[in-house]
């Protein structure tokens, strides 16, 4: 970890920390709250050193036994939220796919109708995001004080320009590819629909993420033991999301392979060898990162970070949308503009989601 700033000359280096971080340390329920919200902060090893502790945790440790706690006032009873994830999900899937289903049926000739088929897009990370009413996943472990961190409500849980921004971003992923001219737009038809659906799987990947993220916070008894936990997470959760598109594209595959068979002698083997043959290895390639488009913006959003998520999901956007523009075929655009996006995000989504502070 790096160091961060610290206020130096004192006598009593913890007392700056436990004033400037205060608050922090009342509403804490253990001390590895404190380090992760110290974390958070830009403190870090230097800093630590600096108030004569060998880590963060152990000067975590010094400031929870100083400060006399301060819980805040309990609030009315809530229900579990297994039933709110759920709703979302479906939600989620609902406002995704039903645009995209109309501007399909509507065809590249009604571009104007493409703005109000964008709104529901727009709105939907603003409309699925939990509210501050909604209860947290628990998180009491071994060795936890009390049940746990209370939930911090969720940013991105009105209608902020973050939220508008990653919808905005989500609504151009799914919308304009099959509307631009070029391709086979049946085929680019059904997999944007495959990946609309998974909007809910995406929402549902993100809180379940969140969720085992909160749990370890609070069973794990250092920062290093809970991104050893949180490690392997992330890849297990992107694989169920790809997973879970995987199945749809398959799907919407065979439903194409019925309604708008290739022209030309019929083939054995079925429906499935049908939709097998249906996309080639360039083209499931590109499904799986407009996947990843989809799904990293909301585990960011879910996780703390909606402006990332908006600048995450506008980013591979434009970068796919360019080449299209540019009369680029639609894998190459999607392999070499959209990879790169997804990449980059992928790589900061470790770095920063694998954080303490990020599941608080």
């Amino acid at each position: 970890m790096s160091g961060g700033p610290l206020p130096g000359g004192s006598a009593d280096p913890v007392r700056e920390v436990m004033a400037e971080h205060r608050e922090l340390c009342e509403r804490a329920v253990d001390p590895l709250e404190i380090a992760a919200g110290l974390e958070e902060a830009g403190l870090g090893q230097d800093a630590a050193a600096r108030c004569r502790h060998a880590d963060l945790f152990s000067l975590a440790e010094e400031l929870y036994a100083r400060v006399p706690r301060r819980p805040p006032p309990p609030g009315p009873a809530q229900p579990r939220s297994g039933g709110a994830a759920a709703r979302a999900a479906l939600t989620a899937a609902a406002l995704a796919a039903l645009p995209c289903a109309g501007a399909a049926a509507l065809g590249p000739r009604w571009p104007v109708l493409l703005l109000p088929a964008a709104v529901p897009l727009v709105l939907l990370p603003a409309l699925t995001a939990p509210t501050p009413a909604e209860p947290g996943p628990p998180c009491a472990g071994p060795g936890v004080l009390g049940p746990g961190p209370t939930p911090r409500p969720y940013p991105g849980s009105r209608l902020r320009p973050a939220a508008l921004g990653h919808g905005l971003g989500l609504a151009a992923l799914l919308l304009l590819p099959p509307a631009l001219p070029g391709g086979d737009r049946p085929l680019a038809v059904a997999l944007v629909l495959a990946a609309a659906v998974s909007a809910g799987s995406a929402e549902r990947t993100a809180r379940w993420y969140r969720q085992l993220g909160r749990g370890h916070l609070g069973a794990a008894g250092t920062l290093a033991e809970f991104r050893a936990r949180m490690r392997p997470v992330l890849p297990v959760a992107l694989a169920l999301h790809l997973a879970v598109l995987g199945v749809l594209s398959f799907a919407a595959l065979a439903v194409l392979a019925v309604v708008a068979p290739r022209p030309g002698p019929g083939h054995g083997g079925g429906l499935l060898h049908l939709a097998a043959e249906r996309a080639g290895p360039a083209q499931w390639a590109a499904q799986g990162v407009l996947g990843l488009l989809v799904v990293l913006p909301v585990l960011l959003a879910r996780c703390g970070r909606p402006a990332s998520a908006a600048a995450g999901a506008s980013a591979g956007a434009a970068a796919v949308l360019g080449p299209l523009a540019l009369g680029r075929s639609a894998p190459e655009a999607w392999l070499l503009g959209g990879g790169t996006v997804a990449a980059a995000l992928l790589a900061y989504a470790g770095a920063v989601l694998g954080r303490a502070g990020s599941h608080r």
